[in-house]
């Protein structure tokens, strides 16, 4: 009867501990809110694993537009925020939601269009003229619509070349609500001009008669940047977990693994990590 009693509370114990170690596995995990444009482009398929190797620790991405990642990240319903909106990620830290904003890589915006071209824009390197040129042609646009970095992005151009796209929205110019690859296809099937980041363009596979009509302008820059969330706002927050994640990224090796992706030979990020 003593044996029997010994016996199950050592099991017991052992089942506590069991429970232990599987709950601290399934700890080691954090939650990225990030941008469409680092998922579809495969670039945190080919990054993430590669930290996770290194530190055993698990990324979780929630990939949706810039704004509603701030959003959630503002509601502690992730750990790191990465995402690609200077102002909005400045905000986000001045009032207390992150802990610091960290550069982390850029690439540029693109317009891309039908190789009938009916706005005539092809080989253009000036954004904003080339909006001019297409509200003029009225000429179809696609955008996202969705508060997202390029969504952001384009507005900023629009108000530069002088259009008032509220103005004009359901004619010409069409919003869809939806991320990167959700609008492209959505322009392609309408015939539109569509702004998107270089590197969702490179990993999009149905261009079809698509091609980039417009590039090379400064103002198309895109940087992205990295911020842990903080966790004297939300004690829920997986600060030290989260911190590792960012240092790696900027670390040397993180830095490499984001130039190193690259599709058919093209490198889709280029790392520029502060000093």
């Amino acid at each position: 009867m003593l044996r029997r009693h010994v016996f199950s509370l050592v099991a017991a114990a052992l089942l506590v501990l069991g429970l232990a170690d599987t709950t601290d596995a399934q700890d080691q995990f954090i939650v990225v809110q990030s941008t469409t444009s680092t998922q579809n482009s495969g670039l945190f398929d080919h990054i993430l694993p590669i930290f996770r190797d290194k530190t055993g620790i698990e990324v979780r991405v929630v990939a949706v537009g810039t704004g509603q990642a701030i959003k959630n990240a503002m509601n502690g319903d992730g750990d790191v925020l990465f995402v690609h909106a200077r102002a909005a990620e400045e905000k986000f830290v001045a009032e207390g939601y992150g802990v610091m904003r960290s550069d982390v890589m850029y690439n540029d915006f693109v317009i891309v269009g039908p190789s009938a071209d009916p706005a005539g824009v092809a080989g253009m390197t000036d954004a904003t003229a080339a909006l001019a040129q297409i509200a003029e042609a009225e000429a179809p646009f696609a955008s996202r619509g969705d508060d997202s970095g390029t969504h952001k992005a384009e507005l900023t151009l629009w108000a530069e070349a002088g259009i008032d796209v509220v103005a004009v929205s359901g004619g010409w110019y069409r919003e869809t609500g939806s991320g990167m690859g959700v609008t492209l296809n959505t322009g392609i099937g309408m015939g539109a001009y569509v702004l998107t980041d270089r590197a969702t363009w490179i990993a999009y596979g149905n261009k079809g008669a698509y091609q980039i009509v417009v590039e090379g302008d400064p103002k198309m820059f895109n940087q992205y940047g990295i911020i842990l969330v903080n966790p004297a706002k939300h004690p829920n927050i997986k600060a030290e977990a989260g911190q590792a994640f960012i240092d790696w990224v900027l670390s040397d090796a993180g830095q490499q693994a984001i130039a190193d992706y690259k599709i058919n030979g093209q490198q889709l990020f280029f790392p520029n990590a502060d000093g």
